[in-house]
């Protein structure tokens, strides 16, 4: 996905154009010109929103904004939904389908963690044909054998600090995050963001279980974090000690990522993630529509093709089962003053086909409802949802968004809480006499706690550092190795020279795209087929490859370098 501005379909536009759109005119065009006196980062972001009041979708629009604003990473870098791949990888471990269900609920909870301790920042816009590849080697996560709970070990900040208090009115003490870092999250899809990662540094990838955390966080923020959290029963996480690190034993878990930049008007892009031990995909198309609202908040939704996250298993206790997890709405707050922090609306949606199902041909299906936030007041970030039966050959289910749609015998679980802190659940199995009986699972193999449990405390949990491949041993069109001049440039504070380097990369895409048209050839993405209309991209052959890549990557023959030999990048036919 682009930046906070652009990832958005104009209406009515195809999933990838017909023709190539890089050299077709834009409707609308706004230059903001560099501002360097002080204060000058806040006053040019004013006056883009400004000049951006009362545009439908501001992916419409080409938009030209200097260096100064950007953060030090590539968009497609940044852009991921794998912040915790150790809950990722262990989805597949249950044997009962309620408690995959939810682990794919901890999995979604926890897969923009970065977004909890951070604010809005813009990173580069993706060229066409950019790829971005990267993997993790993780502990398997062990769960509690009572209440199943996941003892998480990899990668946790120090004992949290003292929970905050409520105030007599019910609302909630804000706190200055103490990470300066991230977007603001759960949410997944939709923000550009902050992230942990600083991509400039060109290190072997042994020593890219990154130096990307807070330790190396840019100095280009927008604002100072200030979130105006938290929840209820929540705690801030502190940084007083560092964190532990990824595990790179025997028994760790190879998680291989690619994606590539498959549009650029609209700005499309499609990735790929896998744990082949766990038999374990994800997949999915990232494009945002974003508008401003009249109280100068950006808007935020999925576009067109984005249809969510699809999670898939092809062997394992899940063996033949898909996830569909589509993304919530969530605004971008604070902008005129120049403190950012988002909140999240309506609801996500996790349906499960495939696979054995529940029994009496009936699957399960899970709702987060997003409490509405008050206009007075600091946000609560609360959360309430349900996992419940669905009969597809029925369609009732589909209308159900929200948990007060459900009918109650229909109910399997139920959970609570904040989705910045921690989250709670329970089975919804009734106990007549109060005692909290357990009460048979739905594979009738277990037992679910009818009493209140933790389902994630997202309290302690970092970002997992990736590791990447060294820009020497990276194409031309990666990330890292494409944009290398100007990160370079930001991060000693040159901004003038990031600006024409990223000026240079700009013109090149369109002298290309004008190439191509004068050729009459169509750009075709290199690692993944054009058909997107499912929103579950297919790699191509080239792309399987390359994921193979990076899953064996540090494993290979020391004669082999295990680096991709460019054919002249992504095709054109």
């Amino acid at each position: 996905m682009e930046g906070v501005h652009v990832l958005a379909t104009q209406d009515g536009h195809p999933s990838i154009p017909t023709e190539d759109t890089d050299t077709q005119p834009a409707p609308l065009g706004i230059d903001v010109p560099e501002d360097t006196g002080e204060g000058g980062r806040l006053r040019m972001i004013v006056q883009l929103v400004k000049r951006s009041f009362g545009v439908k979708d501001l992916a419409a629009m080409r938009l030209s904004l200097p260096a100064s604003l950007l953060e030090p990473i590539p968009n497609l870098e940044y852009w991921h939904y794998l912040d915790r791949p150790d809950l990722f990888a262990t989805i597949n471990d249950h044997e009962d389908p309620l408690d995959r269900m939810l682990a794919v609920l901890r999995f979604t909870f926890s897969k923009d963690i970065r977004h909890i301790r951070g604010k809005p920042c813009k990173p580069y816009n993706s060229v066409l044909g950019e790829n971005f590849r990267m993997h993790w080697d993780v502990t398997p996560i062990l769960y509690d054998a009572e209440d199943r709970t996941p003892a998480i070990t990899t990668y946790i900040d120090a004992p949290p600090k003292p929970p905050h208090v409520h105030s007599e009115a019910g609302s909630i003490k804000g706190t200055k995050g103490t990470l300066k870092s991230g977007r603001v999250g759960g949410f997944g899809s939709l923000l550009s963001m902050k992230g942990w990662s600083s991509p400039a540094v060109d290190k072997p990838a042994s020593t890219v279980v990154e130096s990307n955390l807070s330790a190396q966080l840019s100095n280009l923020s927008l604002a100072s974090t200030q979130t105006g959290e938290s929840c209820s029963g929540s705690a801030s996480a502190s940084t007083s000690s560092p964190p532990t690190s990824m595990s790179t034993g025997p028994g760790a878990l190879r998680i291989a990522y690619l994606t590539e930049q498959i549009s650029h008007h609209p700005p499309i892009s499609a990735y790929v993630a896998a744990c082949p031990a766990r038999h374990i995909t994800l997949s999915g198309i990232d494009q945002i529509s974003v508008r401003v609202l009249p109280s100068a908040s950006l808007r935020v939704s999925s576009g067109t093709m984005n249809k969510g996250l699809f999670l898939s298993m092809d062997g394992g206790p899940g063996a033949g089962e898909h996830y569909q997890i589509t993304h919530p709405v969530a605004n971008v707050n604070g902008v005129l003053r120049g403190s950012f922090y988002a909140t999240v609306h309506e609801s996500t949606i996790v349906t499960c086909t495939g696979g054995p199902g529940v029994g009496n041909g009936e699957w399960l299906r899970a709702i987060i409802e997003y409490k509405e936030e008050s206009w007075l007041g600091k946000p609560h970030y609360l959360v309430e949802g349900v996992v419940h039966r669905y009969d597809p050959s029925e369609h009732e289910h589909e209308e159900w968004t929200k948990v007060k749609h459900v009918p109650p015998a229909r109910v399997v679980a139920y959970f609570e809480g904040c989705w910045r802190n921690v989250v709670r659940w329970r089975s919804a199995t009734p106990a007549s006499d109060g005692s909290g009986r357990s009460t048979p699972s739905l594979g009738g193999k277990a037992a679910h706690p009818t009493e209140w449990t933790t389902l994630i405390d997202l309290t302690p949990l970092l970002a997992v550092p990736k590791i990447v491949r060294p820009i020497s041993r990276q194409l031309p069109s990666e990330s890292r190795r494409l944009w290398e001049s100007v990160t370079t440039k930001l991060l000693s504070k040159e901004y003038g020279e990031a600006t024409r380097a990223k000026q240079v990369i700009e013109q090149r895409q369109r002298d290309e795209a004008a190439d191509r048209k004068r050729r009459g050839v169509e750009f075709v993405p290199r690692y993944f087929e054009k058909d997107i209309q499912s929103g579950v991209p297919t790699l191509t052959q080239a792309g399987r490859e390359a994921l193979e890549t990076e899953i064996k990557y540090g494993h290979e023959d020391e004669n082999e370098d295990g680096v991709e030999r460019d054919d002249g990048g992504a095709s054109a036919s």
